[in-house]
Protein backbone atom coordinates (compact mmCIF):
# COMPACT_ATOMS: atom_id res chain seq x y z
CA UNK A 1 0.00 0.00 0.00
CA UNK A 2 1.84 3.46 -1.35
CA UNK A 3 1.80 6.72 1.11
CA UNK A 4 0.05 8.41 -2.15
CA UNK A 5 0.23 12.10 0.42
CA UNK A 6 4.06 10.87 1.66
CA UNK A 7 6.07 8.67 -0.35
CA UNK A 8 9.17 7.28 0.80
CA UNK A 9 12.28 8.97 -0.28
CA UNK A 10 13.80 7.48 -3.40
CA UNK A 11 16.70 6.10 -1.58
CA UNK A 12 14.76 3.41 0.40
CA UNK A 13 13.79 0.59 -1.70
CA UNK A 14 13.56 -2.02 0.36
CA UNK A 15 10.08 -1.69 2.16
CA UNK A 16 7.94 -3.77 4.25
CA UNK A 17 4.31 -4.20 4.43
CA UNK A 18 2.85 -3.78 7.89
CA UNK A 19 0.07 -3.53 9.86
CA UNK A 20 -0.58 -1.87 13.81
CA UNK A 21 -4.45 -2.61 15.66
CA UNK A 22 -4.97 -0.26 18.21
CA UNK A 23 -6.28 -2.30 20.79
CA UNK A 24 -6.78 -0.16 23.80
CA UNK A 25 -10.29 2.06 24.07
CA UNK A 26 -8.22 5.41 23.41
CA UNK A 27 -7.51 7.37 20.57
CA UNK A 28 -3.93 6.94 19.00
CA UNK A 29 -1.28 8.55 17.20
CA UNK A 30 1.05 6.62 15.42
CA UNK A 31 4.14 8.38 14.13
CA UNK A 32 7.65 6.91 12.20
CA UNK A 33 9.64 9.39 13.56
CA UNK A 34 13.55 7.75 12.43
CA UNK A 35 13.33 7.87 8.39
CA UNK A 36 15.04 11.53 7.79
CA UNK A 37 13.15 13.26 4.65
CA UNK A 38 10.25 11.56 5.90
CA UNK A 39 6.62 12.75 7.13
CA UNK A 40 4.29 9.63 8.67
CA UNK A 41 1.46 10.39 11.24
CA UNK A 42 -2.05 8.45 11.68
CA UNK A 43 -4.65 8.82 13.90
CA UNK A 44 -5.74 5.28 14.86
CA UNK A 45 -9.10 4.81 16.17
CA UNK A 46 -10.11 2.27 19.19
CA UNK A 47 -10.15 -1.13 17.39
CA UNK A 48 -8.94 0.42 14.00
CA UNK A 49 -6.31 -1.64 11.85
CA UNK A 50 -3.83 0.92 9.91
CA UNK A 51 -1.68 -1.12 7.30
CA UNK A 52 1.30 0.49 5.93
CA UNK A 53 4.37 -0.03 4.23
CA UNK A 54 7.29 1.49 5.49
CA UNK A 55 11.67 0.82 5.07
CA UNK A 56 12.42 -2.22 7.18
CA UNK A 57 14.66 -0.29 9.85
CA UNK A 58 11.43 2.48 10.66
CA UNK A 59 10.37 2.09 14.13
CA UNK A 60 6.65 3.54 14.98
CA UNK A 61 5.86 5.75 17.99
CA UNK A 62 2.56 5.10 19.52
CA UNK A 63 1.11 8.24 21.42
CA UNK A 64 -1.83 7.69 23.25
CA UNK A 65 -4.18 10.26 23.64
CA UNK A 66 -5.55 12.11 26.56
CA UNK A 67 -7.50 14.87 27.83
CA UNK A 68 -5.64 17.72 26.03
CA UNK A 69 -1.87 16.01 24.96
CA UNK A 70 -0.52 12.71 24.04
CA UNK A 71 2.16 10.63 26.06
CA UNK A 72 4.28 8.03 23.88
CA UNK A 73 3.34 4.64 25.16
CA UNK A 74 5.16 2.67 22.68
CA UNK A 75 8.38 2.67 20.06
CA UNK A 76 8.00 -0.51 18.09
CA UNK A 77 10.85 -1.79 15.97
CA UNK A 78 8.11 -2.08 12.34
CA UNK A 79 10.01 -5.62 11.66
CA UNK A 80 7.63 -6.63 14.38
CA UNK A 81 4.28 -5.57 12.97
CA UNK A 82 4.97 -7.37 9.08
CA UNK A 83 2.00 -8.65 7.26
CA UNK A 84 3.22 -12.33 5.53
CA UNK A 85 2.59 -12.04 1.82
CA UNK A 86 1.31 -14.86 -0.12
CA UNK A 87 4.36 -16.29 -2.24
CA UNK A 88 3.61 -16.18 -6.07
CA UNK A 89 2.13 -19.83 -6.45
CA UNK A 90 -0.36 -19.04 -3.05
CA UNK A 91 -1.88 -15.70 -4.97
CA UNK A 92 -3.21 -17.56 -7.32
CA UNK A 93 -4.98 -19.62 -4.90
CA UNK A 94 -5.97 -17.05 -1.69
CA UNK A 95 -6.06 -13.52 -2.61
CA UNK A 96 -5.74 -12.10 0.93
CA UNK A 97 -3.41 -11.04 2.65
CA UNK A 98 -2.77 -13.03 6.34
CA UNK A 99 -1.49 -11.17 8.96
CA UNK A 100 0.71 -12.91 11.32
CA UNK A 101 -0.28 -13.09 14.69
CA UNK A 102 2.81 -13.62 16.15
CA UNK A 103 4.61 -10.10 15.27
CA UNK A 104 1.44 -8.16 16.04
CA UNK A 105 2.05 -5.80 18.41
CA UNK A 106 -0.42 -4.18 20.30
CA UNK A 107 -0.60 -1.40 23.31
CA UNK A 108 -2.38 -2.25 26.27
CA UNK A 109 -5.42 -4.44 26.94
CA UNK A 110 -7.72 -1.58 28.56
CA UNK A 111 -10.92 -2.95 26.55
CA UNK A 112 -13.59 -3.73 29.10
CA UNK A 113 -14.91 -7.23 28.09
CA UNK A 114 -17.78 -7.33 30.25
CA UNK A 115 -21.21 -7.58 28.89
CA UNK A 116 -23.07 -5.00 31.44
CA UNK A 117 -26.83 -3.41 30.45
CA UNK A 118 -26.27 -0.40 31.30
CA UNK A 119 -29.86 0.83 30.44
CA UNK A 120 -32.08 2.23 32.79
CA UNK A 121 -35.95 3.33 32.64
CA UNK A 122 -35.96 7.39 31.60
CA UNK A 123 -37.68 8.92 34.79
CA UNK A 124 -39.84 12.07 34.23
CA UNK A 125 -39.83 15.28 36.45
CA UNK A 126 -42.63 16.49 37.09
Amino acid sequence: MAQILDPLPPEHSGKILCCYVNATSKIQVARIANIPNWYFERVVFPGQRLVFEVPREAQMEIHTGMMASAIISDTIPCDRLVVNQPSSDEEQNNSSLEIDITNSHSVGSEINKKNVDTTKPLQVVE
